[in-house]
């Protein structure tokens, strides 16, 4: 197995350095002129400003203004970071041992570095606050969503833990907070084909062969809302949001379905009431079966009367 090349450049904020490999063909006199090219959105100020501090580096250390394009060679450097609002709600550790970690995930905060988050995210605040730098998530949690969430701390383990959850052998539970309709006739499961296109925000359920399994229960209700087990058995993008929105009862807080809301980034006022509330599997390692609890609730099951109306 090919090992992957160690970056010249230290993590910075627990984050490797942005790798770019250099086209074999191209008329470039500089890397400078190539990285001008390449990197649109980067105001050319900005990448004199880094070659003159040695931010940007190849193996053989800091490029200069000058540097001669290498057609086939390979550059480091670490990106600017976006300005973020911080997340103010801390993550929960529910399980450490020497090869995972459970983490209990607030809303707003998303698992890995995407788009504007970075810095507030999961896996960089983890890395940093326990000191792992090579921690990796084993699945992911959408930024809206809290609840349970496996990272793998041994990187030996890696291949192991993620093949568990490729290969659907982790049994997933949700909590969803949602209008309660007498007439609907539960438990049931909910099939369909949903598709989620790039660049577009919303997925979405169309004919063709199915590939989205979701068993919804009821488990209380009071005050017109309903408290609900979700178990998926597939992993659709937004999947829960979805089925339970096929079935009228879109989750409280959802801003995606049915309608796509426009709330800004550091709204917390309403978040999401979806849970993933527990994680069961029998550990790759150990052989044992371990079984994972969320300590978190959901705000609108505990003050029912101010979300009753949404």
């Amino acid at each position: 197995m090919r090992r992957r090349q160690q970056p010249p450049l230290p993590k910075r904020h627990g984050l490797d350095p942005a790798r770019l490999r250099l086209p074999e063909e191209g008329d470039w006199a500089t890397i400078r002129d190539h990285l001008v090219e390449r990197l649109p959105r980067v105001r050319p100020e900005r990448i004199d400003e880094l070659l003159r501090e040695g931010g940007i580096v190849d193996l053989a250390g800091p490029i200069a203004l000058d540097t001669p394009y290498v057609p086939g060679g390979a550059v480091w450097f670490h990106r600017d970071l976006p300005e973020e609002t911080e997340v103010p709600f801390p993550i929960g550790i529910v399980h450490r041992d020497e090869d995972i970690l459970i983490v209990d995930k607030p809303h707003f905060l998303s698992t890995i570095p995407r788009g504007q988050h970075i810095l507030q995210t999961a896996l960089v605040k983890l890395r940093r606050d326990l000191d792992l730098p090579d921690l990796v998530p084993a699945h992911r949690l959408d930024r809206v969503t809290a609840g349970l969430v496996l990272f793998i701390i041994n990187p030996a383990r890696r291949g192991a833990y993620q093949t568990m959850f490729h290969n659907r052998l982790v049994h997933k539970e949700y909590e969803a907070i949602a209008r309660f309709d007498p007439s609907l006739d539960l438990p049931r499961t909910v099939v369909s084909r949903i598709v989620k296109e790039r660049q577009v925000l919303k997925a979405y359920e169309t004919e063709g062969e199915p590939n989205a399994e979701t068993l919804i229960e009821l488990l209380d209700h009071r005050d017109g809302l309903g408290r609900y087990r979700v178990r998926p058995r597939t992993g659709r993008t937004h999947q829960i949001r979805i089925h339970m929105n096929s079935l009228g009862i879109p989750i409280l807080g959802d801003d995606f379905y049915p309608e796509l809301t426009d709330k800004p980034v550091d709204n917390y006022t309403r978040p999401l009431q979806l849970l993933a509330s527990a994680l069961e599997f029998p550990d790759p390692v150990t052989r044992e079966p371990r079984r994972f609890e969320t300590a978190r609730t959901l705000r609108a099951w505990d003050d029912h009367a101010g979300w009753a109306s949404d």
